[in-house]
């Protein structure tokens, strides 16, 4: 073995042949920032077919919805859900808002728990997560790309349940204004435009979700035990928020906002709602992550 007085290199040679290192261990030509790339983890995730139920199954929704609307709308004389079928039913916008609001609280914290308590515990089940380490790719790299495609899952789903709510709701009930209950319009163009803001919102409100998913993610080798633990968790929270007695307590609870972005479709927003449950949102997403990045920084990957 041969090394360089500058001690910039070491060169040592093998049967196989030779092979160039760094003084640090590294190889030459390795760059950490090259591992893992954001595209071969995408591509990875969306061959999944948990990636394709989820995102199918919201675009099935609408249409689960509209064929629910159609079957008992004529049934629904003299019923206490009259009122939300007319208000579902009369124009385009009015169906996609019925189908955000039926997602909101539940099925959309499923899937955004799936994305993200699935990305690092599959790993860690299928026992390859110690392999993608030894490649190597930094522990913190690997958490990071996660994060981002899991986002990107996440906002694609979202997405995904706007188009196909819109545009099979637009079709079959026409362009006509957004109505709420209490009587408020608004054109279709002025609602559609807020309903993307309104989309935004909902995505920033769901981080907390997310973070917690990634925690626990981390915590488990078992993908059912990270998802269903959010999910789990985000029950309790909002059997919680209905507890009045609390108070003022309930304002802190994570989620307690979820619903701000109805705030949007009012003729003059009320952006108090908005403001502040993304702020909480955010900051319950950012100790999560920092406690999900602590953890797994020193924990000892054995699967």
């Amino acid at each position: 073995m041969t090394s360089e007085a500058d001690g910039e290199a070491v060169t040592s040679h093998a049967d196989a042949g030779a092979v160039t290192s760094h003084p640090d261990g590294r190889a030459a030509g390795y760059r950490a920032t090259h591992t893992l790339p954001l595209r071969t983890e995408l591509k990875r995730q969306f061959k999944r077919r948990r990636t394709h139920l989820a995102l199918g199954f919201l675009a099935l929704l609408p249409v689960i919805l509209a064929i629910a609307f159609a079957i008992g709308g004529s049934d629904s004389s003299g019923s206490g859900g009259v009122d939300l079928i007319e208000l579902g039913t009369t124009g385009g916008v009015n169906f996609t808002v019925f189908c955000l609001f039926m997602s909101v609280g539940f099925l959309l914290i499923v899937v955004v728990a799936l994305f993200f308590g699935d990305s690092v515990a599959s790993e860690a089940s299928w026992s390859s997560l110690r392999y993608l380490l030894a490649i190597p790719v930094p522990r913190s790299r690997l958490l990071q790309q996660k994060a981002i495609v899991s986002a990107a899952l996440s906002a694609l789903a979202i997405l995904i349940l706007f188009g196909v709510a819109l545009t099979l709701g637009t079709a079959l009930y026409g362009t006509g204004p957004l109505v709420t209950p209490f009587g408020d319009s608004l054109g279709y163009g002025e609602a559609v435009g807020r309903l993307l803001v309104a989309l935004a919102y909902i995505a920033v409100n769901l981080t907390w979700v997310a973070g917690l998913a990634l925690l626990l993610s981390v915590l488990t080798d078992a993908p059912l035990g990270a998802v269903g633990g959010t999910v789990m968790v985000s029950i309790l929270v909002q059997i919680l928020d209905q507890i009045t007695a609390l108070g003022h307590w309930r304002d802190y609870l994570p989620g307690h906002y979820s619903f701000g972005w109805t705030r949007l479709l009012a003729p003059t927003v009320d952006w108090h709602d908005i403001v502040v449950g993304s702020f909480s949102a955010l900051a319950y997403a950012a100790v999560f992550g920092l406690f999900a990045w602590q953890r797994f920084a020193v924990k000892d990957i054995t699967s």
